[in-house]
């Protein structure tokens, strides 16, 4: 995916964004410690995804989730336990996305010398993708509409449509047939 760097020294945190921060860290905590399907869960999920589409959810344990702003979420998208979302380059999940538990959604990198500045790129994870337990996305990565990226896999470039992915680093081993999705 074409797309521009975005470059933030963690240095030069200004008052609102380590506001934001602890305002993060708080929700999460909350959330991990309430049973999920009761209307304090979905308020404590609106929060720190405001926007979130109708009909999604997010399991908890949520490990963490940082610059949740940066996070939409569209509409029947399931994200299981103990997702890992680094957000600072802006994560966008379309509708009807499964995401297995212990996925780590990456858009942010350290500078190899000067490793106060993050290197963000965002991620798109297209319409009905299926991301499988355990799987790495990496920065600056679209992974296609109704791809499939396999249990483990490290994602380090973009995914095509209907593609199935497996591997460190992921590779297409297979090509799913279109006609058969609605």
């Amino acid at each position: 995916m074409e797309c521009d760097e975005i470059v933030v020294n963690m240095w030069e945190m200004t008052e609102e964004a380590l506001q934001e921060y602890k305002r993060e860290a708080e929700l999460i905590f909350r959330l991990n410690q309430t049973m999920p399907g009761t209307a304090e869960y979905q308020d404590i999920l609106n929060g720190l995804f405001p926007g979130m589409g109708e009909g999604s959810t997010v399991r908890n344990p949520l490990i963490t989730v940082a610059h949740s702003s940066g996070v939409h979420i569209g509409k029947n998208v399931f994200i299981n336990a103990g997702a890992v979302l680094m957000a600072r380059g802006g994560i966008t999940i379309e509708d009807d996305v499964q995401i297995a538990a212990n996925v780590q959604i990456l858009t942010n990198n350290h500078d190899p010398y000067h490793r106060e500045i993050l290197t963000c790129k965002p991620v798109l994870i297209c319409k009905g993708a299926w991301i499988g337990a355990g799987a790495s996305i990496m920065p600056g990565v679209r992974v296609g509409k109704y791809a499939i990226v396999g249990t483990s896999a490290v994602v380090t470039k973009d995914v095509p449509d209907y593609a199935v992915v497996v591997g460190m680093p992921a590779k297409v081993i297979k090509m799913l047939d279109p006609e058969k999705f609605n």
